[in-house]
């Protein structure tokens, strides 16, 4: 089944300390309407679940989806291949939570511009990245057989210039944390040559907005330097 390749100690691990973090950051999260991409079974449905959000989820696979529906029957489900065009019905949402997919596809740039377009507030977004200051999307091989995993195939590892200007181009206001979540795939340096971890993986986080933030736990540029607390 499906659902076993997302149930282990280090992706729960991994899920939690994503999740911790985000609540760190004293966003405007409850009560909103929000789209879920690329939820996989759902291990972060929870989170705005909680918070009294009405949540869509979505995934390419129907696996996962089922799944998700076991878990949670009352929240909406759709089929959504992110490589492909948005469902014209698909309405918008006050927040767009993107974390952990857009390093699984082959046109993020074209996925960012379809996403941008369902959110109203804020564009969350978390993947896997390159180190590097130029601009570059990095296509990568991915086994189409895991599902947690490409599912045609073919991901990415985008540097952080290229995400946070696609993103600028999107949406007005982009957001980088002054923080990162206390996992070794989370870089708090990114001069130099990137640490050594078991996986290989380096992850960043963004926030868009529409509206601007006066947070000071975000920066308002793309920094060099962050750090865990």
């Amino acid at each position: 089944m499906g659902s076993t390749y997302f149930i282990n100690d280090e992706y729960q691990r991994h899920n939690r300390r994503r999740q911790e973090h985000l609540a760190s950051l004293a966003l405007p999260l409850a009560n909103k309407t929000v789209l879920e991409v690329g939820a996989g079974i759902g291990d972060h449905t929870s989170f705005f679940l909680d918070r009294q959000c009405r949540v869509t989820v979505t995934d390419v696979r129907d696996e996962n989806l089922d799944y998700v529906k076991s878990r949670f029957p009352s929240v909406e489900s759709r089929a959504i291949d992110l490589e492909r065009e948005t469902p014209s019905d698909l309405p918008p949402h006050d927040i767009v939570y993107a974390y952990g997919v857009i390093y699984h596809l082959s046109e993020p740039g074209r996925a960012l511009a379809s996403i941008a377009n369902l959110t109203t507030e804020l564009l969350l977004v978390e993947t896997c990245v390159s180190f590097g200051a130029h601009e570059a999307v990095n296509p990568v091989l991915e086994n189409t057989g895991d599902p947690t995993q490409a599912a045609h195939g073919i991901g990415c590892r985008p540097t952080r210039p290229w995400l946070f200007n696609t993103l600028k181009r999107l949406l007005p206001y982009v957001y980088v944390p002054l923080t990162q979540p206390w996992h070794e795939e989370f870089p708090t340096d990114w001069l130099g040559e990137p640490p050594v971890n078991e996986t290989g993986l380096y992850r960043s986080i963004f926030v868009a907005t529409r509206q601007p933030l006066n947070n000071p736990l975000l920066a308002d540029e793309l920094i060099d330097r962050q750090f865990r607390r």
